[in-house]
């Protein structure tokens, strides 16, 4: 997901330095020309107890969406690449000599309603479809900060409809260990508010980190779970591991992708590339060209909260169908693991995947503190013109052939993409959806009088003798579910 970034920054660096709040004649206030209106999108946090009661959360978008300014002249940029000397030789004279405006978030393809988001890739000026690809991460209550998602032996849930995505297209929600603040400082008293702080398992080395000129070429670093990433034709989620806790730095070769400080390839289950292209897909078991509900389940070892991460189990909903992702596979190395594959990723199937980085680096035990610091919900929509997502829908990871996600292709053919996410959940293990009627986000229609029936892991052949604990809790979640529909 985070290639998205580095393709982003090439064309505008974030530059994420305000004023405005307590930091006297060494900043700026931030800009009026637009102000900041953050868009609205309700969640809900759940627990087996109580069900589920709503927060009034919100979205904002990421400073580099945003015009960023001379103090002093609107039309000169602060935003440049590489950063412009004058303005900023220093990161209090940049703070000073700079202004951050707000977002007119249609502008930037983000239409926020209740509980839904739709987020838009092309919008037509007029003349031509330009590119937004927009990103935005979910504030908390306060407007201030960032959401934390605390989710050890917790469970995410949403409901998504790409099924106006097709090749080349990557529809995104995902979590990175950002600082809650935004990084917010005296030179950066914006913080969260103005989308600050960003980092990921990628570490790259952009002009501005954490509100801050970058003078000494780091790189900006920090755990990342790629919970979504998909279209209609292909999805992967993958968990990034780093070795330093919340935002940290990096800096020449530890920034690399060959033994660096964080893990860039990750340890992926794309259904497949391992070897199961009937399972996801317009038309197919879990049916794309229709909207569905998405889990993610992080248990652990001990199903408590302050046990080590074992397991990241992905189920999907429709119709009010409970399906567990799919235990087939072809991959030789995959189908050895011991006590048998069940459609799960744990320590073994990364270890029979030779993901080195992600387990050199602490593998499901480092994720997992990662997520009881709590991390940062993220949702982005974007499609890349250096190889097409071909490591996402291509070649073996999926059905589109060699030029298919070509953006030129995209827009040239389909620029009307776009990916709704609504109903956004977070809790208990099995509290969070609901099965054997319309899902908890009520985008599948109810299935009780088409047949539909929650369906026991076991009953697919996707728990084995080996995680029978962890297939019993997810089996009573999946009862839960139907009890409470």
């Amino acid at each position: 997901m985070a290639s998205f970034f580095k393709l982003a920054t090439a064309a505008l660096p974030s530059l994420l330095l305000l004023s405005g709040s307590g930091s006297g004649v060494d900043a700026q206030k931030i800009g009026t020309a637009v102000p900041e209106v953050h868009p609205k999108f309700a969640t809900q946090v759940c627990t087996t107890a109580g069900g589920c009661v709503t927060k009034q959360t919100s979205l904002v978008t990421d400073a580099l969406s945003r015009h960023f300014h001379a103090a002093d002249d609107m039309s000169v940029s602060c935003a440049t690449n590489p950063i412009n000397a004058t303005l900023c030789p220093d990161a209090a004279t940049c703070a000073r000599n700079c202004v951050l405006e707000g977002v007119e978030y249609g502008s930037i393809g983000v239409l926020a309603k209740g509980s839904s988001v739709t987020l838009r890739q092309y919008l037509f000026d007029g003349a031509e479809f330009k590119s937004v690809s927009p990103r935005v991460y979910l504030l908390a209550e306060d407007g201030l900060n960032y959401e934390p998602m605390r989710l050890l032996n917790q469970e995410l849930s949403f409901d998504v409809d790409l099924s106006q995505l097709g090749c080349g297209m990557n529809g995104a929600l995902y979590l990175s260990e950002m600082d809650l603040s935004g990084s917010r400082s005296d030179l950066n008293p914006a913080g969260a508010q103005y989308g600050t702080g960003y980092c990921d398992a990628q570490c790259f080395t952009v002009p501005f980190i954490n509100g801050l000129p970058n003078l000494n070429s780091s790189g900006s670093c920090c755990n990342e779970m790629d919970i979504w990433e998909a279209n209609s034709q292909a999805t992967v989620y993958t968990p990034h591991t780093c070795s330093g806790v919340g935002s940290f730095l990096c800096s020449g070769t530890e920034c690399n992708k060959t033994v660096g400080v964080c893990d860039k390839d990750g340890c992926g289950i794309n259904t497949f590339g391992l070897g199961n292209p009937s399972f996801y897909g317009p038309s197919l078991t879990v049916d794309t060209s229709r909207p569905f509900t998405v889990v993610t389940q992080f248990l652990t070892s001990d199903n408590t909260s302050t046990g080590v991460l074992s397991e990241i189990r992905r189920l999907y909903v429709q119709d009010g169908t409970v399906i567990p992702n799919t235990a087939t596979t072809t991959n030789v190395n995959v189908g050895k693991i011991e006590g048998g594959y069940d459609g799960t990723l744990t320590q073994d199937y990364c270890v029979a995947r030779n993901s080195s980085d992600f387990l050199r680096l602490g593998g499901l035990k480092t994720m997992g503190e990662s997520l009881t610091r709590g991390m940062v919900l993220i949702f982005s929509l974007w499609n890349s013109p250096g190889d097409f997502m071909s490591w996402l829908d291509g070649g073996n990871n999926g059905p589109c052939n060699a030029t298919a996600g070509d953006p030129k292709t995209i827009v040239a053919t389909k620029p009307d993409v776009s990916v709704t996410f609504s109903n956004v959940r977070w809790g208990d293990i099995g509290s969070t959806f609901k099965a054997g009627a319309a899902t908890a986000g009520g985008v599948a229609a109810a299935a009780a009088e088409a047949g539909g029936k929650a369906v026991q892991p076991s009953e697919s052949g996707a728990v084995s003798g080996r995680h029978t604990a962890v297939g019993t809790v997810v089996g009573l979640a999946v009862m839960l579910g139907a009890l409470l529909a």
